[in-house]
């Protein structure tokens, strides 16, 4: 199998800009008025939790309701953050923090996580907080040991893991961002988790510890399953490199039309990937070029199939190209370096 080489963000850039139009690098601040119905959303759901409508089947529909807004909300502060919404610093952080919050994740906090660490070094094992950890990593840390033997690949605990993955990862990277951050943005990292954290709490005493679990806790744990779908299929089925290759190193899923509409379009990560700045209203003109152009290098599948790919592969890397589980030692290639999408299955190095 041929290994295809690595092409720079800036090559990609070179070859796709000038066939899209110039509007679509332009920001679109209609985009802000996706927290109106969001916001209701959430609003009006929580009234009908303490009212009682419907019994238990409308409390249960009333927290994915919630949760499903937490999320689109999320979509919706990521795009802000990057640029594509408004370019004025003030208004993204004021609008950002409001989306982010049911996850307690403050602006700077994504900023300094996703938009500096993450974008620039995708799929870098040493410098990505996004990639899944190494195999000699797992040799060292007991902590992953014990985590890797509890979340196997085919077993029960890998889409319950999904309800709690996001606010355990960005908490790891609160942390994580306290140990090189300057006093300053110290203090503001913990002003941006507290404040939000305490006023989602404040529900508890407000609601009552019932329903402030229907109306808050089940809907957190909602969003986060709704979000890890996504962000857990974006990049850990691929390789990791040095080199960051945008296209090689993404993966974008393919869902129903009203699912995209409804999740912002966050399902196009590899378009994504190539313009940050842009909105992910205009991602799919990128997927149509990467089809034509990169039909050898671009990675979509349906988001069930990618789901279940994570589920039957191991998320721990023996090498740039090969994912291992841990208690078999069995070995799995990466999409592009041997892994067979529609039979995955482990084979000898």
């Amino acid at each position: 199998m041929k290994t295809l080489a690595p092409i720079s963000h800036k090559e990609y850039v070179a070859i796709l800009r000038p066939l899209l139009p110039e509007h679509v690098f332009k920001p679109l601040p209609h985009r802000l008025l996706w927290m109106i119905p969001h916001t209701a959303i959430i609003a009006f759901a929580i009234v009908a939790i303490v009212k009682g409508f419907g019994g238990t089947i409308g409390k249960i529909t009333a927290a994915f309701l919630i949760g499903n807004s937490f999320t689109a909300l999320g979509f919706l502060g990521h795009e802000i953050m990057h640029g594509a919404v408004t370019r004025k610093k003030w208004l993204q952080y004021f609008t950002a923090s409001i989306c982010f919050s049911p996850f307690w994740v403050g602006p700077i906090m994504w900023r300094l996580w996703h938009n500096v660490q993450h974008h620039v070094h995708t799929q870098n094992p040493e410098k990505d907080p996004d990639t899944s950890a190494t195999y000699d990593e797992f040799q060292r840390r007991p902590a992953l040991q014990w985590l890797y033997k509890l979340v196997r690949r085919n077993g029960a605990f890998f889409f319950p893991m999904l309800c709690f993955w996001f606010t355990m990862h960005s908490s790891q990277m609160f942390w994580r961002l306290q140990k090189f951050a300057d006093s300053k943005t110290r203090k503001i990292l913990w002003i941006e988790r507290l404040i939000p954290m305490a006023s989602w709490f404040s529900l508890l005493v407000l609601l009552g510890s019932s329903n402030f679990f229907w109306a808050y806790i089940l809907p957190l744990l909602i969003g986060n399953f709704i979000a890890m779908s996504y962000i857990a299929t974006n990049h850990l089925l691929n390789p990791q490199m040095d080199e960051v290759d945008p296209v090689l190193g993404s993966l974008s899923v393919n869902v129903p039309w009203w699912m995209d509409i409804l999740h912002l379009h966050f399902s196009h990560h590899t378009e994504h990937h190539l313009f940050p700045a842009m909105s992910h209203k205009y991602a799919p003109m990128v997927k149509t070029l990467l089809r034509e152009l990169f039909p050898d290098r671009y990675n979509e599948m349906p988001l069930w199939k990618a789901l279940l790919l994570l589920w039957k592969t191991p998320r721990l890397y023996l090498d740039y190209d090969h994912l291992i589980d841990p208690v078999t030692e069995e070995v799995f290639g990466t999409l592009r370096r041997g892994l067979d999408p529609d039979k995955p299955k482990p084979f000898s190095l």
